[in-house]
């Protein structure tokens, strides 16, 4: 009788995506309380935007480095390391006794996360095939939204009964839990993992070439050698990165300030609505996954895939923002922005995979190049829309600028071209085609 895979690339694929959860939660608690640490610590507004940013800063700049840590000493030994340094982050914020060590918490915690998804991308890459590679990114996505979703809407309601201090230090506890799980029961290739099955390691590997010596060569690798994806995927790819974390940036830090200034909402009220903006974005993300691989299994195209659904999804999300910018009710306009954050997060999955796809064997490398793009940007979006209301007292210009960013970064993604041939999908009759959807609900 055939033995059945097991499925203990989904356990493994869990680890990883409470991390990705536990980190957004430690950061995107930070736009939630902004405006009362600015009072509190008699803050400006430029300073705290130079707060607000300051995590990214570190984040985008570290990305390579702490990706070239991650593939030196593997997954789990950098992110339990890393899980360590965003906690003491985390309750440095709740004791800092004014700006100098809000910006150094801040930094430390961007060095702390920067390895995050560089390594995650590579133990995807080890633990998943081909035919399931994108929903596991859209699954390492949607673990971001929910540290998200429960930063934004906790948050507020924390605020009610307790000081902000208390809120960070609470939150800098789950990690330090995390951290030693994850390093009694993580491995970083599924070999190295007795209850993983000769059946789930010939499902992970389908797709994978051989090396000269038997073992699987990463994706893009042939003979050993890798082969250069085009430079201009590279170039475009980073340019869709910029575009949608600068979009994502402003719901993520002065989103509820928007709303509390413009549509006069409460800070409780502001950190909800703030959070079914990103109940946009974690279902967009599971979405995008699933979306992306049933497009490859039907066409085995790259180009469509990745680059076609990317292009989509952003240029509709565009069109909702600017749809959202030109009404003023309070519900049309969330539902609007609800929506559109749901389209921007249908190409975060498709991100993820084709780093995997282009990195061959230094896909934390690439990852940290093309997310360390985007978190420059990232960085500079609070500032410059703190500047930007400072110099026009306009806050509904901002959603304007930001339809525009949306729609620019669907054009980069239309760009994006794929090198090489992709690996040919399996037949519909295959015995792993019949095996592998039924794997997805585990």
């Amino acid at each position: 009788m055939l033995q059945q895979p097991t499925k203990i690339r989904y356990r493994t694929m869990s680890w990883l995506a409470i991390a990705a959860g536990l980190a957004y939660l430690c950061r995107n608690a930070i736009g939630v309380a902004e405006s009362s640490v600015r009072e509190d610590l008699g803050l400006t507004l430029q300073q705290s935007g130079w707060f607000l940013g300051a995590f990214f800063w570190s984040y985008a700049l570290f990305q390579v480095p702490c990706g070239w840590f991650a593939q030196r000493r593997g997954t789990r030994f950098a992110l339990t390391l890393f899980a360590i340094g965003w906690s003491i982050a985390a309750f440095a914020l709740g004791i800092a006794p004014g700006f100098g060590l809000l910006i150094a918490a801040q930094l430390v915690m961007g060095i702390s996360q920067a390895g995050i998804f560089p390594a995650s991308c590579n133990s995807i890459g080890h633990w998943f095939p081909m035919s399931r590679r994108t929903l596991a990114c859209g699954i390492l996505c949607a673990g971001m939204q929910v540290g998200a979703i429960t930063a934004s809407g906790l948050t507020g309601v924390l605020l009610q009964s307790i000081d902000w201090r208390w809120v960070f230090i609470l939150f800098s506890l789950p990690g330090i839990a995390w951290a030693t799980g994850f390093a009694i029961s993580f491995r970083d290739r599924p070999e190295e993992l007795e209850k993983v099955n000769a059946e789930e390691l010939k499902l992970i590997h389908a797709h994978k070439t051989q090396r000269s010596d038997g073992t699987p060569a990463a994706v893009g690798e042939r003979q050993g050698a890798l082969v250069p994806p085009r430079i201009s995927a590279i170039v475009f790819l980073c340019g869709q990165q910029i575009c949608r974390a600068s979009g994502y940036m402003f719901f993520a830090s002065w989103f509820p300030t928007f709303l509390q200034a413009t549509r006069g909402v409460s800070i409780e009220t502001s950190g909800f609505l703030q959070s079914l903006v990103l109940c946009g974005t974690l279902t967009g993300s599971l979405s995008g996954g699933i979306i992306t691989d049933w497009i490859w299994r039907r066409t085995g195209s790259q180009r469509l895939s990745r680059s076609g659904m990317g292009s989509i999804a952003l240029t509709m999300c565009g069109l909702l923002v600017l749809s959202a910018w030109m009404v003023s009710d309070v519900s049309l306009a969330i539902a609007l922005l609800s929506l559109g954050s749901f389209f921007a997060a249908l190409a975060g999955p498709p991100t993820f995979a084709s780093t995997i796809d282009l990195g061959g064997n230094k896909v934390p490398q690439l990852m940290g190049l093309v997310n360390m793009s985007g978190n420059l940007a990232a960085a500079a979006c609070p500032v410059l829309v703190g500047m930007l209301f400072e110099w026009t007292a306009n806050w509904n210009l901002v959603l304007l600028l930001f339809a525009g960013i949306y729609l620019l970064g669907g054009v980069c993604w239309a760009l994006v071209a794929p090198h090489g041939r992709s690996p040919s999908p399996p037949p519909e009759s295959a015995p792993d085609a019949i095996a592998q959807p039924a794997d997805a609900t585990a």
